[in-house]
């Protein structure tokens, strides 16, 4: 018998995974957290299979403490008896609330079994949305930037909270990024807003995301140096040439294509 924590993805009810969404069917109570997760749930589920749990609107510890540990008990016993989910948007392992319940069923309840069912997280489904490219050897960094706050440092941020987007704007401006903002990217409940202007996206929403980039980074991949006749002018029936002009046939593209992936520690046996 497990617990499984299932994540059900950015918000859309068919961007649950197949998995998660066999998980649930099977489950016998499908635990929601919040109304935004309880209503993705919905589409794959029926009501009565549905356990709600309260959670305090509150940053004191103590208060948090006590709704988790009252949470673990009501789920122990029925992930004792049968096959649970507790459902989260996102991952259950990227800013979510899954890990509170996890330590909390490890500290009390040790002998439940615990699965996580990955989920498409925000990051992701944030990257698909702004046509973002994180490309092989990039470096990515995850922040959070509620209350106007504006982490620097790494050359590309995504920023988690964004809840006082004017203020964390001025904050990276001046320390020489460029900044895209997006709100409820991929969900079902409330309008999606893609923008680079502060203003337009200025009152407080958690589900608002920003991606930061350095003004000056420079990036080039090795495909970037290939080419088509579109848009070279050479008549090359819009096969792939490289720098010199030399049109590279089948055979050599695979050889290439090999061995940036070597490179990248994809090689097989194969």
């Amino acid at each position: 018998m497990t617990l499984y924590g299932v994540g059900l993805g950015p918000g859309e009810a068919d961007l649950v995974t197949v998995r998660g969404k066999h998980v649930l069917e099977e489950c016998d109570v499908v635990y929601s957290p919040g109304r935004l997760s309880r209503s993705v749930a919905l589409e794959h589920v029926d009501e009565s299979k549905i356990g709600d749990l309260d959670f305090p609107m509150t940053k004191d510890e103590e208060k948090l403490r006590a709704a988790w540990k009252e949470a673990a008990a009501e789920i122990a016993p029925n992930a004792r008896d049968g096959d649970v989910a507790f459902v989260t948007l996102g991952d259950p392992n990227v800013y979510s609330t899954f890990g509170h319940l996890r330590r909390t069923i490890d500290a009390f309840h040790p002998a439940v079994e615990l699965e996580i069912v990955p989920g498409v997280s925000a990051v992701t489904a944030f990257a698909t949305a702004m046509g973002v490219e994180i490309e092989a050897g990039a470096g990515l960094s995850l922040r959070e930037a509620a209350a106007g706050h504006s982490p620097t440092g790494p050359d590309r941020m995504i920023l988690f909270k964004v809840t006082d987007a004017p203020a964390t704007h001025e904050g990276l401006v001046e320390a020489g990024y460029d900044v895209t903002y997006g709100r409820r990217l991929f969900m079902e409940q409330g309008e999606t807003l893609v923008t680079d202007d502060p203003a337009e996206i200025d009152e407080r929403d958690y589900y608002t995301l920003a991606y930061a980039e350095k003004t000056d980074l420079e990036i080039e991949s090795a495909t970037a140096a290939f080419q088509t006749d579109d848009e070279s002018g050479d008549a090359s029936d819009g096969e792939p040439v490289a720098d010199g002009g030399r049109n590279l046939g089948d055979e050599e593209l695979v050889k290439i294509e090999r061995a940036e992936g070597c490179a990248q520690g994809d090689c097989g046996g194969n």
